[in-house]
C-alpha cells in the first residue's frame, strides 16, 4: 500500500480509519484438533512440562532462552509460578490432545493494545512436541486469536540471530524477516543480536488459507506424512 501525502505533498502513512485500541488477550483456552492452549498453571502443568523437558538430555531447548535448564520439578515449578501470574508475558501451556499432557509453553508478550502490536515469545517445546502437527497448530491458534478474535495489526517473532532453527521456523510459519538488531540483549553472560520477523493483518488472509490447507487431515497420508509442506503454502 502506497503512503498518502499531506497538503504539502509530503508522504505520510496511509489512513487507518476508525482505529481504536485492541483488547488485551484474555485468559481463555484456544482449542485445536491436535492440541489446546490453556493459561499456564503450575499445579496443572508443571509436572508434565518438566518431565517432557527432561527428555532433552543435552538441554538444547534452553540454549537461546534467558532461563533454564531446571534440575528438578521443584525448580521448574518455582520458575513457572511467577510466569503463570504474569499478564505480560501471558504464558500458555500447549496440551497434547491425544495424551492430555502439557508438552510446551508459548506466550503473548510486549502487548501493545494502543497500536495493535503483539509478540509471540518464550516458545519452548519439549522433544515430544517438536516437529508435530500440534506444534504448528499451537502457533496457528495464537495467530487466530491475534488477528481474528482481537483484531491486532501486527504479530511479531524475535529470536537470537544465531538460533537457526527458530529463524527457519519463523519463515516456515509465514513471518517475514525485517532486520537485525545488533547487540540488543545481554543474557546468560553473552551478547544477543536479535533477528526480527513479523506478519501483519494484510498478510493474514493468505496465511490463514495456507494453514487451513496444511492442517486439513487430507494433507496427511496414512503414516501422517504431509503431502504439501507449510513452507510451500506460506512462501511469498
Amino acid at each position: 500500500m502506497e503512503p498518502a501525502t499531506n497538503a504539502l505533498g509530503q508522504p505520510i502513512g496511509f489512513p487507518v480509519p476508525g482505529w481504536t485500541p485492541r483488547p488485551r488477550p484474555p485468559r481463555a483456552p484456544m482449542q485445536g484438533r491436535a492440541c489446546r492452549l490453556e493459561p499456564l498453571d503450575p499445579d496443572l502443568h508443571a509436572a508434565d512440562l518438566h518431565a517432557a523437558n527432561m527428555a532433552d538430555r543435552e538441554n538444547r531447548i534452553w540454549t537461546y532462552l534467558a532461563y533454564g535448564p531446571f534440575g528438578d520439578e521443584a525448580a521448574y515449578r518455582a520458575w513457572a509460578g511467577p510466569m503463570a501470574a504474569s499478564e505480560d508475558p501471558l504464558f500458555h501451556a500447549v496440551v497434547d490432545q491425544a495424551s492430555g499432557r502439557a508438552l510446551g509453553v508459548a506466550s503473548f508478550m510486549r502487548i501493545d493494545p494502543a497500536n495493535g502490536v503483539i509478540e509471540v515469545g518464550h516458545v519452548n517445546f519439549a522433544p515430544a512436541l517438536q516437529r508435530t502437527v500440534a506444534a504448528t497448530e499451537a502457533i496457528h491458534l495464537m495467530m487466530v486469536r491475534v488477528f481474528d478474535e482481537l483484531g491486532y495489526r501486527r504479530f511479531e517473532w524475535k529470536c537470537d540471530a544465531l538460533n537457526a532453527p527458530s529463524r527457519r521456523a519463523a519463515l516456515r510459519l509465514g513471518f517475514r524477516y525485517e532486520g537485525l538488531f545488533r547487540q540488543a540483549v545481554v543474557y546468560k553472560g553473552r551478547n544477543r543480536d536479535t533477528a526480527w520477523y513479523a506478519m501483519i493483518d494484510r498478510d493474514w488472509p493468505r496465511l490463514k488459507e495456507a494453514y487451513a490447507r496444511w492442517l486439513d487431515p487430507a494433507n496427511f497420508d496414512a503414516q501422517g506424512r504431509q503431502r504439501v509442506s507449510l513452507g510451500e503454502l506460506t512462501a511469498g
